[in-house]
């Protein structure tokens, strides 16, 4: 019998050229195409998806929707909203639906790579606040790498703004009235005639649209829409409800369709785990709780020392069927909204505070996993059930901690937490701990910034700004929480199911060579063009830990991370090192948990209420939800900006003592200590010096006298002008600078006498193009 011939190892070509092959054509990087190129046939096809695998591993390759592109890169066709011109007249854009991340000012490092418009030959030009799509110019793809700006082409405008205003108006004693709006950028007031008030009374917040109008003086207005009083204790909240469009009032089919749900008290299809003492933990003005917990010890002689741990979740696709009233208005809202003081949910009361809510001692349908770890936190296995269950306990995130801590009873709380020790909560801690230890094998990105919470008073204004303990408990159930999260991900995968991830990507070159630049500033050394992982990250935390400069590097090193997002496509979440993530926990406030719910339902055969949703379905909602998302965390935040803006009003001329928290080429935003409140300090009004700026010290540097104002610098300010409806602040410095050594200043201004030739050169580039 003949021997077969030994198999012939696929040649592939060297890692390298392929890389460079995708930079160069983004717009043709498909695997088939790359395979085409190369001419990579048979066998070779499988060696060569191991090989893009491994690229994308090592964070040196990123998967788009179909193709692969280099991590920074932009592809050839964006969205992108036309912000403003530059001193040439030439216009700007910046990528859509950008919003900054959690501890980012919004200023210049909030806005992504720098983009010249240019019109289509024959299309109509775009204005200011237009939407536009366009295509970016080939040479300049990989200019967001570099710094550089980008030039790009109209291909066609996606909308326009809308010509509706809000304000608050202000009644004049001969029956007119004024528009005073709610925008920080408008600055000007509008003038509104009685005839065209709609009623307006003072201080309600309105919708007006601008009148042609020859007359000398204000611009006119025409109230359109009265939308509510400002004295009602929900109005701050409302003129962000209004902003940013977020559906406040539910169809009402919806609520009809809420009103009808029946609850669910039969076990059929049920597994009863009524028996076991599930415990909810949460804040203490938690309404809704999506999520309860249980753990004991595994008593397989095979996991000695072993956990097993129980995450049930509120099974809302139970009450919501797929295409029903109240899944559109779901999908639509796409999450919760939390303000202070108050939630604009995203499913009716009936549901969210009642039927859905894992409320203490009632009997609630749940889809539950568990998850079985060795006693080093590893896990072993998992599987997913729908349950009934029976939260033993409600408690607060403190009462849960001052009971593992020996206090059983806190005087605040009536819950009697003594019989839950033993067989609830130290089961739960031991757990934790196992998985504590995996986690730090695992090293996510560990940042340490401490967040403020506001109190309001009974009439909706704040009483008091507090930075609450960082407790066990709240790890315990993050932990649990990503447990359950990775759990569903892998299930679905298995399955064969498509499903929306929670990715987060790696941070692009051009933010990674601005930190390095930042960290050289501080002699903290940060390796350029590596792969770069979370660990490294770690490292530089930790060295700093105890410092002055501790907070400082937290800050700039969470301005450096990419934004998570939804996608139907799987690239990873860098920040907590995992290869695959999904929502799961949270369907009572998010659509993407709800989504993975249907999905583990239809993909495991649990019942009704599931679905598998095809993948351009997915992707269409996983954009939408990523964009409600940022629409809410905007909406938040400068709901808390007027809250404090309001605070702080009767409080013109008083000293502050804050921290510098933004650096831009116009001035400094420094961030109160006891408020956390934001504020601006124009670069004209501090010392009457010009001061420059440089970016890769994120500092203002005075010419005159050589002192500085670098992100991080403790500064006493006093507050110049408070305008609470738009959230904004003005001060004025009072601090001296620090006084940089002289060998700095001059290589500064080496700096900065070769940055405007650079400018013009690449100015005259990108004209050259057109």
């Amino acid at each position: 019998m003949a021997r077969r011939p030994p198999e012939k190892k696929p040649h592939l070509p060297p890692r390298e050229e392929i890389l460079a092959f995708i930079a160069d054509n983004p717009d043709k990087a498909t695997k088939r195409d790359i395979a085409r190129q190369f001419h990579i046939k048979g066998a070779a096809r499988i060696a060569l998806k191991r090989l893009l695998a491994e690229l994308m591993d090592e964070g040196l390759l990123q998967r788009g929707r179909k193709r692969m592109h280099t991590p920074g890169a932009l592809p050839p066709v964006v969205v992108a909203d036309i912000t403003g011109r530059d001193e040439d007249g030439e216009l700007l854009a910046t990528l859509a639906e950008r919003a900054p991340a959690e501890g980012e000012d919004g200023g210049a490092s909030a806005e992504g790579p720098r983009i010249v418009v240019s019109p289509g030959h024959r299309r109509p030009a775009p204005g200011i606040g237009d939407r536009v799509l366009l295509r970016v110019d080939e040479d300049a793809r990989q200019a967001a790498h570099e710094g550089g700006i980008i030039a790009a082409t109209v291909i066609r405008i996606l909308d326009r703004p809308k010509t509706r205003i809000l304000g608050i108006y202000r009644e004049l004693a001969d029956g007119t009235g004024r528009i005073e709006p709610v925008d920080k950028k408008a600055r000007k007031e509008w003038a509104v005639r009685e005839i065209d008030s709609r009623n307006a009374r003072e201080g309600d917040l309105v919708a007006v649209e601008p009148l042609r109008s020859r007359r000398l003086g204000l611009p006119q207005a025409r109230v359109i829409e009265r939308i509510g009083s400002m004295a009602d204790e929900n109005a701050v909240s409302l003129i962000a409800v209004e902003t940013h469009g977020i559906p406040l009032d539910f169809p009402r089919e919806a609520l009809a369709e809420a009103e009808s749900v029946k609850a669910k008290k039969d076990l059929s299809g049920l597994e009863d785990m009524r028996p076991l003492p599930f415990v909810t933990i949460d804040p203490a003005d938690a309404r809704d709780h999506d999520d309860a917990v249980y753990a004991h010890a595994d008593d397989d002689p095979e996991n000695l020392g072993g956990h097993v741990v129980w995450v049930a979740i509120a099974d809302v696709s139970r009450y919501v069927i797929p295409g029903s009233a109240l899944d559109r208005a779901a999908r639509l809202r796409g999450n919760s909204v939390y303000f202070p003081g108050r939630v604009v949910p995203m499913l009716p009361e009936r549901l969210s505070n009642d039927l859905c809510s894992l409320r203490e001692r009632e009997d609630r349908p749940a889809l539950a996993v568990r998850m079985i770890f060795s006693a080093e936190g590893v896990k072993r296995g998992h599987r997913f059930a729908r349950i009934m269950m029976r939260s033993a306990a409600k408690l607060r995130y403190e009462t849960a901690q001052a009971a593992v801590d020996g206090r059983p009873n806190p005087k605040d709380d009536p819950t009697d937490t003594g019989p839950l020790l033993e067989p609830v909560l130290k089961p739960l801690w031991a757990a934790w701990r196992a998985l504590m230890a995996a986690q730090d094998k695992r090293a996510p990105l560990d940042l340490d910034l401490p967040e403020r919470k506001i109190i309001l008073d009974k009439a909706g204004r704040i009483d008091r700004v507090i930075v609450p303990d960082r407790l066990e408990a709240h790890r315990l159930v993050e932990t649990f929480m990503i447990a359950a999260n990775v759990a569903a991900a892998e299930t679905l995968e298995q399955q064969r199911a498509p499903l929306i991830y929670r990715t987060h990507d790696a941070p692009s070159q051009e933010k990674l060579l601005a930190l390095a630049d930042f960290l050289k500033s501080l002699d903290i050394p940060f390796a350029k063009g590596t792969t770069v992982k979370p660990r490294q990250f770690n490292q530089i935390l930790a060295r700093v830990e105890g410092t002055p400069n501790a907070q400082l590097v937290n800050e700039v090193v969470l301005r450096s991370q990419a934004q998570a997002e939804y996608t139907q496509e799987n690239y990873g979440h860098f920040g907590l090192n995992l290869r695959r993530y999904a929502h799961f926990t949270s369907p009572i406030r998010r659509y993407a948990d709800l989504v993975v719910h249907r999905a583990l339902v239809a993909a495991l055969g649990l019942g009704d209420g599931g679905r598998l949703y095809e993948p351009e379905e997915l992707a269409e909602t996983a954009a939408h939800i990523s964009m409600t998302e940022r629409r809410a965390m905007a909406a938040e935040r400068e709901t808390v900006d007027r809250l404090i803006a309001h605070f702080l009003a009767d409080r013109v001329g008083t000293r502050f003592p804050g921290r510098v928290s933004g650096v831009t080429r116009s001035g400094l935003f420094v961030k109160l200590s006891d408020t956390g409140a934001d504020g601006y300090v124009p670069a004209g009004s501090i010392d009457g010096n010009y001061w420059r700026y440089d970016e890769t010290g994120q500092q203002l540097v005075s010419d005159a006298t050589g002192e500085a104002f670098r992100l991080g610098d403790d500064v006493e300010v006093r507050l110049v002008e408070a305008i609470p409806v738009a959230g904004m602040l003005r001060f004025e410095i009072l601090s001296d600078g620090r006084k940089l050594p002289a060998a700095e200043r001059r290589k500064l201004r080496e700096r900065a006498h070769r940055e405007p030739r650079i400018t013009r050169r690449r100015r005259a580039a990108v004209r050259s193009r057109r």
